[in-house]
């Protein structure tokens, strides 16, 4: 609507009535054309996302030299938790093990991941989650993996401490109230700093400024808006959760204190 009347008004003033009908349909034509090209990069970072993800997961499972059962396992249960369409999953398959192969370039896929992406920091860094979850949900994680998720954060441009970040965030997410009860309030407490990647020496108005901006970054809505499969809000939105419940940890030791 809004290019329609840029257009009829340019035209009007070039043209009269004539310009103006001509000018509101190129500017309808215009609106039109640019909605379906964002419409095309956003499919294509979509797509893209997907198969880089899983090219990756490929070879970092192989990371410490074969790919076990489990392993594979945890790449089906990805597929069931994105719910991806049976084309997808092929696709997704295909990928995995394609960063299975002996020739396969993780630096080249991460570039490639980098380009399609237009380095969008929150999408970075919901990659690199769904590649800390892979390898952490059989619960060991191999050295040779760690030193691969590092080398994937190092690809990405993300400091290595993401990592950590990421892996703390796992720890408040597994096994739920339960899994809470059983580890200690200062191990907690550590753990949520990392998650806000923050310091106890920050000040309290820091640490809302770098939460607020987190929260923000990470909203599933903008996540989707950038390019974020709708296959995998369901984690966009655990990891606000987590970030929130890291706010609230914090808040409620720095009351007590």
């Amino acid at each position: 609507m809004f290019g329609l009347f840029i257009g009829g008004l340019i035209g009007y003033l070039f043209g009269r009535l004539p310009g103006l009908l001509i000018g509101a349909a190129a500017g309808a034509f215009l609106t039109r054309y640019i909605k379906y090209r964002l419409w095309q990069k956003i499919s294509n970072v979509q797509t893209g996302f997907l198969e880089s993800v899983f090219a990756v997961m490929g070879a970092l499972c192989k990371a410490d030299g074969v790919v076990t059962r489990d392993e594979i396992q945890v790449a089906e249960r990805l597929f069931q938790q994105f719910r991806l369409t049976d084309e997808s999953r092929d696709k997704a398959k295909a990928a995995f093990n394609r960063g299975k192969a002996d020739d396969f370039d993780l630096d080249a896929e991460l570039q490639h991941f980098l380009r399609i992406s237009g380095r969008q920091p929150a999408l970075l860094q919901m990659f690199l989650q769904v590649q800390v979850s892979a390898v952490a949900a059989d619960g060991v994680v191999h050295p040779a993996e760690h030193e691969m998720l590092l080398r994937i954060a190092r690809g990405l441009g993300l400091p290595e401490s993401q990592v950590d970040q990421l892996e703390a965030m796992l720890r408040g997410s597994q096994g739920g109230q339960a899994g809470s009860a059983q580890r200690s309030t200062a191990s907690q407490l550590e753990d949520a700093y990392k998650v806000l990647g923050v310091s106890s020496s920050d000040s309290d108005d820091h640490i809302k400024k770098v939460y607020r901006k987190l929260m923000s970054e990470n909203h599933p809505d903008k996540l989707a808006g950038r390019g974020l499969p709708d296959s995998m809000r369901e984690m966009a939105e655990q990891k606000t959760r987590e970030i929130s419940n890291a706010y609230d940890v914090i808040k409620t030791a720095r009351q007590k204190a």
